[in-house]
């Protein structure tokens, strides 16, 4: 199993990336895809079904499967979608893509952004352990799944918490204090605390910057907005605290970042058109 290509695409709502993104398609023979989708409003087509989006859902896609992501530019999308490309020998590996498809979609809830976070950067190492490691990490998720279907993090089913992640992804372009989020729950700022320590292992604010940083990850490969310009979507106080905050969770400075990873929307690598007029013409 080799990874092809693993992408983040943070609330699509330009005319190109509904268009990229939107477009129908199949992939290669042995090249199978994973959408981990966090948010938004829309539709999933895989295969001959589609889906209303809903969030923390996975759809996995085989070799050859027509399918396309319909989003509204008014609630946009927010997503992970890992490529891979399996040898014709791992049987057993075929064999789990075909019954995950049958039986997608998977609710796991949002909980597994950081995971699929985690697997996006060492994917993308250089090092070709790391790379194996992102395979390994995401054969895991998959075997997990084809045992246990409804795969929960601890924390997803306290309500609270859930809440307060919803209000975080709502408010990521913007500013969020601990003092805004208790209010807006009905909740005091030592409980909230509590929950964060307990389930999600590091306190509010850490990880709602964690979620602007994910954003900014995307908005940097994704868009053609200055450093500045993205600093000041995503509520930092200035470009510096940014730049700071960004190489701090990445090691990279965001112009070396956006340089590295950069994603060019209409790149055909690793992909395929199908035609919509029915000509059977690829």
């Amino acid at each position: 199993m080799e990874m092809l290509d693993a992408v983040f695409v943070y609330q699509m709502h330009t005319r190109s990336e509904l268009r990229w993104h939107g477009r129908t398609h199949a992939h290669a023979e042995h090249e199978y895809e994973i959408h981990y989708f966090l948010g938004g409003d829309g539709e999933f087509r895989n295969g001959n079904s589609t889906y209303t989006l809903t969030s923390g859902s996975l759809f996995v896609t085989t070799a050859q499967t027509v399918h396309a992501i319909r989003a509204h530019a008014d609630d946009p999308v927010t997503y992970y979608a890992v490529l891979i490309q399996v040898d014709p020998s791992e049987q057993d590996l075929i064999r789990l893509m075909y019954s995950l498809q049958s039986n997608s979609p998977f609710y796991i809830g949002t909980n597994y952004r950081f995971f699929f976070e985690e697997m996006q950067d060492r994917g993308r190492a250089d090092t070709t352990n790391y790379r194996q490691s992102a395979c390994h990490q995401l054969c895991s998720l998959l075997y997990l799944l084809e045992k246990k279907p409804q795969v929960i993090l601890p924390g997803s089913s306290n309500r609270h918490l859930e809440r307060a992640l919803q209000v975080m992804q709502h408010q990521v372009m913007g500013r969020l204090t601990l003092a805004d989020l208790a209010h807006t729950l009905n909740l005091s700022e030592a409980y909230i605390i509590r929950l964060f320590s307990r389930y999600m292992h590091q306190t509010p604010m850490k990880y709602y910057t964690h979620l602007k940083i994910e954003a900014a990850s995307a908005l940097l490969t994704c868009t053609e907005l200055s450093v500045k310009e993205i600093a000041e979507k995503l509520g930092f106080s200035s470009e510096f605290h940014f730049s700071r905050q960004f190489k701090m969770k990445t090691s990279l400075a965001p112009t070396f970042y956006r340089k590295k990873y950069v994603q060019t929307l209409g790149s055909e690598q690793h992909n395929y058109e199908y035609h919509r007029d029915h000509t059977g013409n690829h």
